[in-house]
């Protein structure tokens, strides 16, 4: 695809605002959807005229058809080469005692408001035969404790984008899957930057049975993350599936990738279950199994 007009969901931290930046500096024009003005204008002073911001909220109807008629009305009959849709939120926490609020809030985020968007802006798509460039993740192949429900939502964001790609492929359309492990962004801090807020959080037997083992998953898990690549490794492959002629359908990218993905291809459920639990530092064995090994009845 030859430099375009592209929209970025999610454009104002980390891999949104990272894309929407190297987009820009390689000649893409970018209309990068924010959720607040300030964010807007900060990331257009740091890019320059080929940034132009948009309000909009994914989980609200009538924002993304507001940014819809807004991009239409600014390109004036030119075209929209392509969407990426990156907007997300992260959540840590033990199944046993998510909300049904949360839970149904974290799917509007990162699955519904993302088809939504999707739904919104493909009739410029259809016009232009356009690229959309879908934010997954490496968990959507490989469940890990306390991440259930982002991983659920990275996995049929992941089947939706899949169908996409061979229902859109007729018209000319293609889809690319953009699949990012451990990314180090302002997202790590909010989701496993508070752990003892999540305990507090959970009804007294709950932080009784989880606690010890959420700050034992935190202590692991945040410092591999913060350790992590940089969002600029996603935003390359977010710029070559959009410019390349022969873009693949699946970038796997970022450290500890390419294990996350190929361990659940060859480790049985068994084994894979026990390597997951002693990464985190967690109990690989029941308390029936502990009793049965010991001999204490």
């Amino acid at each position: 695809m030859a430099k375009g007009t592209v929209l970025v969901t999610g454009a104002s931290s980390g891999i949104g605002r990272a894309s929407a930046l190297l987009l820009s500096e390689n000649g893409f024009r970018v209309f990068a959807a924010v959720r607040k003005p300030d964010d807007g204008a900060r990331l257009q002073a740091d890019g320059g005229q080929g940034i132009h911001p948009v309000i909009m909220d994914v989980t609200d109807g009538g924002s993304i058809q507001a940014a819809a008629a807004h991009v239409s009305e600014q390109l004036a009959g030119e075209r929209l080469d392509g969407l990426v849709n990156i907007a997300g939120i992260g959540l840590a926490a033990p199944l046993e005692y998510v909300a049904q609020d949360e839970l149904r809030h974290m799917f509007d985020v990162n699955v519904f408001g993302q088809l939504a968007v999707t739904q919104a802006f493909l009739p410029m798509l259809h016009r232009s035969r356009g690229r959309i460039v879908n934010m997954s993740s490496v968990g959507a192949h490989i469940a890990i404790p306390f991440g259930g429900v982002l991983n659920a939502c990275k996995a049929a964001f992941g089947t939706l984008s899949d169908t996409l790609r061979m229902e859109l492929r007729p018209f000319g359309i293609r889809v690319v899957s953009v699949e990012p492990a451990a990314i180090n962004t302002p997202a790590i801090e909010k989701t496993l930057g508070h752990v003892e807020d999540t305990i507090r959080r959970l009804p007294p037997e709950g932080a009784d049975r989880y606690g010890d083992m959420l700050r034992t998953f935190n202590r692991r898990a945040l410092p591999r993350e913060l350790n992590g690549s940089p969002p600029d490794i996603v935003a390359r492959a977010v710029l070559h599936a959009l410019s390349s002629p022969r873009p693949r359908i699946r970038y796997v990218v970022g450290k500890l990738s390419r294990p996350m993905t190929l361990l659940p291809r060859i480790l049985p459920d068994s084994v894979l279950d026990d390597l997951r639990m002693r990464v985190f530092g967690l109990p690989a064995n029941t308390s029936d199994d502990h009793q049965r090994a010991t001999g204490d009845h």
